[in-house]
């Protein structure tokens, strides 16, 4: 039941996940953009340079923000990520303990030595 539940919550992700593929690859380039116009404006020595890099950090600023969907496929990738860990991980069972009367008899034993 847990494998069927992990399976329709990956599907939803990846569905979200690829229809977000457009605007999240927008947003790496704009994001780029961004800092390597950061990049060039600390770099730069006039003025003249320093508005331009400005105005080019501005554009891709904005670029970079309306791309706010990109957002929603980095949650889908992240819940991509953490059912293919849920699915993959194995069952840890814990050891039964054995109702060995031979260990009982030595803890009673070692009981009755302190005891007495």
């Amino acid at each position: 039941m847990k494998k069927i539940g992990l399976f329709i919550i990956g599907a939803i992700a990846a569905v979200t996940l690829f229809a977000n593929l457009g605007s999240l690859a927008v947003l790496a380039v704009s994001l780029v953009i961004l800092y390597y116009a950061w990049k060039r404006w600390m770099k730069a020595d006039t003025t003249m340079k320093k508005l331009f890099w400005i105005a080019i950090g501005i554009i891709a600023f904005v670029a970079s923000a309306s791309n706010a969907p990109a957002l929603i496929a980095v949650a889908a990738a992240y819940v991509l990520y953490v059912v293919y860990k849920k699915w993959n991980e194995t069952k840890q069972m814990k050891p039964k303990e054995i109702d060995d009367p031979f260990a009982h008899f030595e803890k009673q034993w070692a009981e009755l030595e302190r005891n007495f």
